[in-house]
């Protein structure tokens, strides 16, 4: 079970998250619409990262859907040949879900977050399978052009209830944090 306020916490990291970490520069837009977790096949990409954050008392996992086409390209990669989209929107998720793992570990001082791996968008359609909790989906339009979904899902096994109230900060560089 998770509570209403844990919902809400979770959906307001999320957004903070998205607005400062999934735009690669300070100021570009970042329009986050809920969607239907459901409903979703022509907003999803066809490719997947995935990451999870896991403690004790829950896990959460992280989906960022995207579009390999020549506007997402374009907005993520700019001229830079020497690196793929997929490159690039892996580091990019690692920011913004780490920047989760920041909020939460407030809450849960043992989190863990793991390494970035890519699959299919199809993947969704198995997440009944870990009987979540909760899912969550958005589709994201960032920089006003491109199109990027998220699927959050949550898995817990006891009672799940915390607050958190985020406070607005700017997009950081990437600092190195050490455990």
């Amino acid at each position: 079970m998770i509570t209403d306020d844990a919902r809400k916490s979770f959906e307001t990291i999320f957004a903070q998250a998205a607005r400062t970490r999934l735009a690669p520069s300070a100021g570009d837009s970042c329009e986050i619409t809920a969607a239907d977790p459901q409903a979703r096949g022509e907003t999803l990409g066809p490719r997947a990262l995935v990451l999870t954050i896991s403690s004790i008392e829950f896990r959460l996992l992280f989906v960022l859907h995207f579009h390999d086409d020549e506007t997402t390209r374009q907005y993520y990669l700019g001229t830079d040949t020497s690196r793929t989209l997929s490159e690039v929107l892996t580091e990019t998720g690692n920011l913004c879900c780490g920047y989760m793992n920041q909020q939460l570990v407030a809450h849960f001082p043992d989190l863990g977050m793991s390494t970035p791996y890519e699959l299919s968008s199809r993947c969704v359609d198995y997440l009944g399978e870990l009987k979540p909790n909760h899912v969550w989906a958005y589709d994201v339009r960032v920089g006003g052009v491109a199109r990027l979904a998220v699927t959050l899902c949550v898995c817990t096994k006891a009672p799940l209830d915390f607050k958190v109230d985020v406070v607005e900060e700017t997009q950081s560089e990437g600092e190195l944090e050490l455990f």
